[in-house]
């Protein structure tokens, strides 16, 4: 083996040490590996690329040396770290590459020519006895020499101390100075040149200077270093002078432009820089004019030339030195702290910058109708225009309106995009606490306009999707509560929670808007899975911004954000807050539609990673500790979690299944469930939150009839929770937020105890499917794990636990904690009791002894209680009613209430509300005999709640059609009189200022029967008008068996939780009409399709007669129930009659119906309400439906008085032009079948003859189908006397109008003047007012009146002279 060396040994024992080691063939101890580089490439190629030194020759390598010449134009060498060694030839001369090197200096210079310094005294160092030389302090540079712009060294600033005391002391006198200004100035000529030649500048148009003509611009002696510098700069310059008076001024121009052309353009811009002098120059220049024993103003100058121009800019510019200077003592006299000279960097004060130290002026409001940018503070509070904030509080800013503290949306957008981290985060958390009050409407009357909407349209949610991706955890933190104050309302949350336990509150509305963007038009005619499908394609293909202009959800989940929060919750694991904000989000993505739910789940790992992380089943046993601050979450059981799943599950049965087995939350049930909050090993709240959510998830498992096994697994534990529920009677004087969860976990029991109840109901139903269907069909459905025998010993407890709350009812405060327990007790034993009744197993009578002991037991003392009156009393305090009978009138009697995301699901419980109410007055109108004067009440209710009620409860829906609304029991007129009061108030005319009448009809076949005989006829055929109601709602059976399956128990049939979504209430406020409108789109669509009906239904008159006495019966009986539906939207439905079935109008129930109907529409009232110029629901245009009628009418109408009313009601004055032209312009040929006799037309004539016509086409159309013959009094009395009457009016006007009107009315004088038809040009020229008594409808003149005649005469006379003046000429 090798020794080392040692101290001591000699070179000798070094080599001999080498030799040994050399012929062992040892390997080194020590290896040395050159690093690669990345720019380099592979390690050892900077070797590999030069040549070894044994072989080649002494070749001189330039490594560092340019291969081309340098540019002229300054310019910084590109650097290299490491260069490759260059390729060398052996045959190359090293001397000659570089002479080939050096070649390019000649491009610089091309001509040197050395001066002679023989005469130069060189001056040698003085010798000091110090070994280094003397130092010495900066302040022993002369004070007076000032720096000029920019930094200088030391040296630098000593070396122009040294020449500018030589130039003072060679420099001459201040005389001498004027003395050769006046002489230069005699010697130049008035154009400022020397021998009659101008010296032209490079490029410079200036005239030259005075004192700078004296000494050269560019030369100036620097380099030479001696004392005779001067002068050999004089020389030089002199010898310029004369080579320039040598040259013509054409060659000095000609010099001049070659000069231009050779010499680089930064160097001319150098040049002229030098020769227009420098700064300092200036300033000393300055100066010298200051001092008045130098002052050039007392010399003589001549006015003329150049001459003139030094005392000229002398004065100029020292004005503007001395304003500029006034300016600088204002900005400095105003400002807190004043800039002095010994401060570092302070020799050039910027004084535009300080400005920014100066006070703020005051803020003021400005008096302007236009509103000012909204401020806000940091916390995200709305600042008043004219509040005066302190600035130490870091609200003002070098921004617009500096004087106003807060910041802008505006500029919160710029802060949030910034560079520098603790912007962004302040901005973002900023723009959050803004999103939140503004939700919470707190800027609703500061702000005009949406917070909400400005932000979402300026792109803030992108904006939050963007910051999700920083990688600073502090910004990322930010994004997340501002999402989620953007998305998630926690007011909402917290109400949907209590409402959790409430009758059918498991059921939620989706978050979808419901303003979303129009389907087109071809959508129509697809199905429901078509649009669902093509509305999902579309959105695919549209961009991001566009899909969450409308959905917000939508457009964040389009961007894939589950991927990014399962990113953060995996991997970047941050605070605790974070994660809950990430779990809310998720939990309102959830919320939004099944689509999303499905989307979550699919996401890979994210149900995994909050199952693993915020679920586990073992965890840190120090996180109970009192005062245990957690910093992270992860690992430790979530009460946000297990909600997240929750609402997950209400997406689907499906995704409960996969939940429950793929992610094995069955396990974690157990594990929350089985042992009790305070044991649980976490804080006391989050233990009992956790174990409340549990319990709601394995309830929205039970209500899709899943994870039932764990009720036998689980038994003793839910017998033990029930039997602790009384316990809670001695903790509700204690008012505490635990109080408050334990009653929530008692009722989260209770309702997990009714779905489970439900599912076992269900097996004996299930069983017999089975049993009867044997293995025939493979789709049969299994029945439940649990029995009815397994739950039915339950209902003991808890109807003990009721009785003993009910013993405490009487304490408010008892009452008010434990009224949600209550409630779900109540729902339980409903439940209980609905499912006992069907099982085979259970006998009918002792069930119904139960209910009957249970109702006088519990039921009856409860509604007798003064807690119950207490909470009719809290409810009139809110809404302004007394009793259940006054919310009744008041519930129907307002306008419905407008359907949002936020109303739907409160309004869904009141509507609970209003149907058992009305049920139950079902079940006493046959027992109660005074039920009749509550009869009309009750009907009210439930026409109005059939419009009302909201997507998810068509079986309600279907209830009331059934049992309510066309119960003759609720129409207690049918046989109290009513159709002979009907008649009577006809007679008499009561409501009308004259008898209504009633048009006839062409078959003349039938008698007129009365209201009275029609009233009587509809109220006997309620059975057949529920029966046709019925089948025209068969679209919705869908639906309806899907909501039946929820309100009825049927466990097993439920698909999801989630209602459908809330685009409007089930039914149309115009469902009455509902069979006429969907025979009328049947025949349109027909049509449309170029198919041609040859045969209606056969029940087509029995189906439109039910429909227009059931209509009929609602205007007589119910006419309030109707007014929401406005008038002229009644008449485009009953227009329906006559544009369905060609002459189906001719039949007698048919028409003697519309005619009753007609009649009410034409009372003085509903013709004031009616407006046809609106926009009408259901109708595109009401001039398109017009058009249909009038066509209709032109084929089929064979002079029906009836439809010839119809045709002429929407002819009134006040409506569109439009519609009276299309009569009388395009549809000429029905004003001879328009047969309406006078006495049977039902609208007043003033309502079409009152104000005059003003419209001159129109006027021109009445008056051509007068003249024509085309509009008779004996073919359309009723447009006869209107177009007459219009006429009249015009032609003897006497109001200033237009020429064309005043030529057209005079023309039109003259040829009623000159008619043939005696009685029409009678009728025109002596019109005197309308009269309905009269066999024309209008009254005559028996002569005109004078200033009528006078003005006939003076147009006609008129006519007859200029006609005589035709004839002469």
């Amino acid at each position: 083996m090798l020794s080392r060396p040692k101290p001591g040994e000699s070179e000798a024992d070094l080599l001999h040490f080498q030799n040994q080691f050399l012929a062992a063939r040892a390997s080194p101890a020590v290896k040395i590996v050159n690093k690669a580089d990345k720019r380099k490439g592979e390690e050892g190629s900077r070797d590999a690329e030069r040549p070894s030194l044994q072989d080649s020759k002494d070749v001189v390598m330039l490594d560092d040396f340019p291969d081309v010449p340098p540019a002229l134009t300054p310019a910084p060498p590109k650097k290299s770290k490491n260069k490759s060694a260059r390729i060398c030839f052996e045959d190359e001369d090293p001397e000659g590459r570089l002479e080939s090197h050096d070649q390019h200096i000649t491009a610089v210079f091309s001509k040197i020519i050395e001066r002679d310094t023989s005469a130069v005294i060189v001056t040698i160092p003085v010798p000091s006895g110090d070994p280094f030389p003397r130092t010495f302090h900066r302040s022993e540079i002369k004070s007076e020499v000032k720096v000029g712009s920019g930094r200088k060294s030391i040296f630098a600033q000593k070396i122009a101390a040294r020449r500018a005391a030589e130039k003072a002391a060679t420099a001459p006198s201040a005389a001498e100075h004027v003395q050769i200004g006046s002489a230069t100035v005699g010697a130049l000529g008035p154009e400022g040149a020397i021998g009659e030649v101008p010296l032209p500048s490079l490029g410079d148009d200036k005239t030259v200077d005075f004192l700078t003509s004296q000494r050269p611009c560019v030369i100036m002696g620097e380099g030479l270093g001696s004392e005779k510098s001067e002068q050999e700069v004089q020389a030089i310059h002199k010898e310029n002078l004369e080579k320039l008076r040598s040259m013509s001024q054409e060659e000095i121009l000609q010099e001049q432009e070659r000069l231009l052309a050779q010499l680089d353009s930064s160097l001319v811009a150098f040049l002229k820089s030098r020769r227009d002098g420098n700064e300092g120059q200036k300033k000393e220049f300055k100066k010298e004019q200051d001092r008045p024993e130098e002052s050039l103003e007392t010399v003589p100058v001549p006015q003329c030339g150049v001459g003139a121009s030094p005392s000229i800019e002398g004065s100029d510019m020292e004005e503007s030195v001395m304003k500029e200077e006034n300016t600088k003592v204002e900005i400095t006299d105003s400002l807190p702290v004043k800039p002095k000279k010994e401060w570092i960097h302070m020799d050039n004060v910027e004084f535009e910058k300080l400005e920014w130290m100066k006070d703020l002026p005051p803020p003021q409001q400005k008096k302007t109708r236009k509103g000012m940018q909204a401020r806000f503070n940091l916390k995200g509070e709305l600042i008043p225009a004219d509040a005066d904030l302190p600035t130490h509080l870091g609200l003002h800013h070098h921004g617009e309106e500096a004087e106003r503290a807060g910041y802008s949306l505006q500029e919160l957008f710029h802060l949030s995009r910034s560079q520098v981290i603790q912007q962004r985060t302040l901005a973002l958390q900023v723009l959050g606490r803004i999103v939140q009050k503004s939700r919470a409407g707190e800027f609703a009357s500061s702000l005009k306009g949406s917070v909400l909407r400005l932000l979402l349209d300026a792109g803030f949610l992108f904006l939050l999707r963007f910051s999700l991706d920083d990688a600073v955890d502090n910004v990322m933190a930010a994004a997340a509560a501002a999402l989620r104050a953007l998305l998630v309302s926690l007011d909402d949350e917290k109400y949907l929670d209590w409402t959790f336990s409430w009758y059918q509150g498991m059921a939620a509305f989706p978050f979808v808007p419901n303003s979303e963007e129009e389907e087109e038009d071809e959508e129509d005619e697809l199905t429901g899975t078509e649009k669902s499908q093509d509305k999902k394609l579309k959105d695919e293909n549209k961009p991001d911004p566009d899909v969450a202009r409308y959905d917000v959800v939508k457009g964040l989940l389009k961007t894939r954000i589950q991927h990014r929060l399962r990113y953060i919750l995996e991997v970047v694991r941050p605070v605790p807050t974070v994660v809950v904000d990430i779990l809310h989000i998720l939990t309102h993505i959830a919320r939004h539609s099944s689509e999303s739910c499905s989307q979550l789940l699919d996401c890979p790992r994210l149900i995994e990673t909050i199952v693993r992380e915020f679920l586990p089943t073992q965890w840190d046993p120090r996180v109970a500790e009192p005062g245990c601050l957690l910093t992270s979450v992860h690992g430790v059981p979530c009460a946000s979690a297990m909600k997240f799943v929750r609402v997950l599950a209400s997406g689907g049965r499906n995704a409960t299944a996969r939940m429950l087995n793929k992610f094995e939350m069955k396990s974690r049930l157990s594990r929350f469930i089985a042992e009790d909050p305070l044991d649980l090993l976490l804080p006391k709240e989050e233990a009992i939150r956790l174990s409340t959510e549990a319990f709601r998830l394995w309830a929205v498992a039970a209500g899709y009839g899943q994870a039932c096994d764990l009720y036998r697994d689980l038994y003793p534990v839910l017998v033990r929770i029930l039997q602790s529920l009384p316990e809670l009677l001695g903790i509700c004087h204690e008012k505490s937020p635990v109080l408050e969860l334990s009653v929530q976990r008692a009722a989260a029991v209770v309702t997990l105890l009714t779905h489970v109840t439900q599912t076992a109901g269900c097996t004996a139903e299930l069983q017999a499917q089975q049993s009867s269907n044997g293995s025939e069909d493979n789709e049969q459905i299994p029945p439940p794990p649990v029995t009815w025998n397994q739950v039915s010993n339950l209902q003991p407890f808890l109807e003990t636990s009721l009785k003993r709350i009910l013993q405490e009812i009487s304490q408010t405060e008892t009452w008010q904690a434990l009224q949600p327990l209550t409630t779900t007790y109540m729902i339980y034993l409903g439940v209980y009791y609905s499912a006992c009744s069907q099982q085979p197993s259970v006998n009918l009578i002792d069930c119904l002894e139960e209910l009957e002991r249970l109702t006088f037991e519990v039921l009856l003392p409860l509604l007798s209680q003064p807690a119950m009156h207490s909470m009719w009393d809290l409810l009139s305090s809110v809404m302004g009613f007394k009793g259940l009978k006054d919310y009744l009138h008041v519930s129907w009697q307002t306008r419905p209430p407008s359907v949002t995301p936020s109303s739907a699901w409160i309004l869904r419980h009141e509507y609970h509300l209003q149907y058992f109410v009305l049920t139950l007055a079902r079940r006493m109108a046959g027992t109660c005999p005074d039920y009749a004067q509550h009869a009309s009440l009750h009907h009210c209710v439930a026409m109005a709640l059939l419009s009302r009620l909201l997507p998810g409860s068509e079986h309600l829906a279907h209830e009331v059609l059934l049992d309510l609304a066309f119960n003759p029991e609720f129409f207690p007129e049918g046989k109290a009189g009513g159709p002979e009061a009907a008649d009577f108030s006809d007679i008499l005319h009561l409501g009308t200022s004259a008898k209504l009448a009633q048009p006839g009809s062409a078959a003349a076949i039938f008698s007129k029967p009365t209201r009275g005989v029609l009233l009587r006829e509809s109220y006997q055929n309620l059975r057949f008008i529920r029966s046709c109601y019925l089948s025209h709602f068969v679209h919705l059976q869908p639906t309806l068996v899907r909501s039946r399956a929820s309100y009825q128990g049927q466990n097993y049939l439920i698909q999801s939780m989630l209602l459908p979504e809330v685009k409007g209430p089930i039914l149309p406020s115009d469902w009455p009409f509902f069979p006429l409108i969907s025979l009328y789109n049947k025949m349109t669509n027909a049509e449309t399709w170029g198919a041609v009906l040859n045969s209606l239904p056969l029940d087509l008159v029995n189906t439109v007669t039910w429909n227009l006495q059931w209509v009929l019966l609602l205007e007589t009986w119910r006419a309030k129930t109707l007014q929401s539906i406005p008038t002229a939207a009644k008449l485009a439905r009953l227009m329906c009659v006559f544009l369905t079935g060609g002459d189906l109008f001719l039949e007698a129930p048919v028409h003697c119906y519309t005619a009753a109907l007609l009649s009410l529409y034409c009372q003085p009232k509903a013709l004031d309400s009616l407006n046809l110029d609106a926009p009408l629901p259901g109708l595109a245009s009401f001039h398109d439906l017009y058009t249909s009628l009038l066509e209709q009418f032109e084929g089929v109408s064979f002079g029906d008085p009836l439809f010839g009313a119809f045709v002429l009601l929407p002819l009134q004055k006040r409506f569109s032009v439009h519609l009276r032209l299309s009569v009388f312009g395009e549809h000429t040929s029905i004003l001879r079948a328009l047969g309406v006799p006078l006495q049977q037309f039902p609208v007043p004539l003033e309502r079409y003859t009152s104000p005059p016509e003003d419209n001159l086409n129109l006027l021109r159309l009445y008056f051509r189908t007068l003249v024509t013959g085309a509009l008779r009094h004996t073919c359309c009395p009723v447009l006869y006397v209107v177009a007459v009457a219009h006429v009249n009016s015009f032609i003897f006007s006497q109001d200033s109008t237009a020429q064309e009107s005043d030529a057209a009315r005079k023309s039109m004088l003259r040829k009623t003047w000159l008619l043939v038809d005696e009685t029409l040009k009678k009728h025109l020229l002596y019109y005197k007012m309308l009269n309905a008594e009269s066999p024309l409808g209008f009254d005559l003149y028996e002569q005109l009146p004078p200033m009528r005649l006078k003005y006939l005469q003076m147009v006609t006379q008129k006519e007859n002279k200029e006609n005589a003046s035709v004839l002469v000429s």
